[in-house]
């Protein structure tokens, strides 16, 4: 709900804010997604110390051990690496993956939907023109397409997931803005003189704030799922650097005699994304403007 919304109907933004928060505490699947999440970033970031073989040492006698036998947890690879110790380092660069692209796509999207939604007009036109033409193209052909003609790192994926990945955003911004710019304040704003970078940013954006944090969500679970992909196909992160992507690609050769190095990774890919929809589930019921107020 919009601020100047609740102010209307005489609930304070603090009040409105603690409503929403209990909803989405209230949200058990959304819940399970934040400690998810919380628990997986932990374990990828401060896991890999705690153990005792690394993501790349090789032990070519432990080949294809199967997972809870002996030392390694999660069992060993074709090359004899501990998975567990695989599995964490690939979450590191498959989540840098989703929240870094996310960042990048928001900005993007956000900047051209509050400046074609404001302007309208012809400026408007020709902007949300291109969005649609982006949108025209299919995005993993796209993603590959582009995949192709660059050297595939880490910051690559991550600016090539962002530059597929921004036109969604940029249509949700555009239509609030659309009808945020009618609103009183908006008005009140412009007619005492404020300047229309002013209105746009600091006086319209607050405003639509809950589609832009839902929409935000939800673009790290495309973003994982879409570097999960390209790498599967070999066009994404490069080992020896491990992503679930790649590593989900590289067990397709040992799936009868190592089934763990596909369902492992896969697992986690599936972990993570669900998590993240669910998350973003919450905070669409929460910030629902249309939700009773409790």
């Amino acid at each position: 709900m919009a601020t100047v919304d609740v102010i209307q109907e005489g609930v304070s933004p603090l009040q409105h804010r603690n409503t929403a928060l209990r909803r989405f505490m209230s949200h058990r699947l959304a819940m399970f997604g934040v400690v998810t999440i919380v628990l997986l970033v932990a374990a990828c970031v401060f896991g890999p110390y705690f153990l005792t073989h690394n993501d790349t040492q090789v032990n070519i006698l432990a080949r294809f051990t199967p997972p809870l036998d002996g030392e390694y947890w999660f069992g060993t690879d074709q090359l004899g690496r501990d998975m567990l110790a695989r599995l964490l380092m690939a979450g590191r660069i498959s989540l840098a993956v989703g929240f870094g692209a996310m960042l990048i796509s928001m900005c993007i999207g956000v900047v051209i939907g509050v400046v074609a939604g404001y302007f309208g007009g012809s400026i408007g036109t020709l902007l949300m023109r291109f969005v649609d033409a982006v949108l025209c193209f299919p995005t993993i052909f796209l993603l590959l397409a582009l995949a192709a003609f660059i050297k595939p790192d880490v910051s690559s994926i991550i600016f090539l997931l962002a530059a597929t990945g921004w036109m969604e955003v940029a249509r949700i911004v555009e239509a609030q803005m659309r009808s945020l710019k009618q609103r009183d304040f908006a008005v009140a704003s412009l007619a005492l003189g404020a300047s229309s970078w002013r209105i746009m940013f600091r006086e319209l954006l607050p405003n639509a704030v809950a589609p832009i944090v839902v929409a935000a969500t939800l673009s790290v679970a495309y973003a994982i799922l879409m570097e999960s992909y390209i790498s599967f196909l070999g066009y994404g992160i490069q080992p020896p650097v491990p992503s679930w992507g790649n590593m989900l690609g590289g067990a397709q050769s040992y799936l009868r005699n190592a089934p763990w190095l596909a369902i492992l990774p896969g697992l986690m890919i599936t972990l993570s994304v669900t998590s993240i929809n669910f998350i973003g589930d919450g905070l669409r019921d929460a910030l629902d403007p249309k939700a009773e107020v409790q």
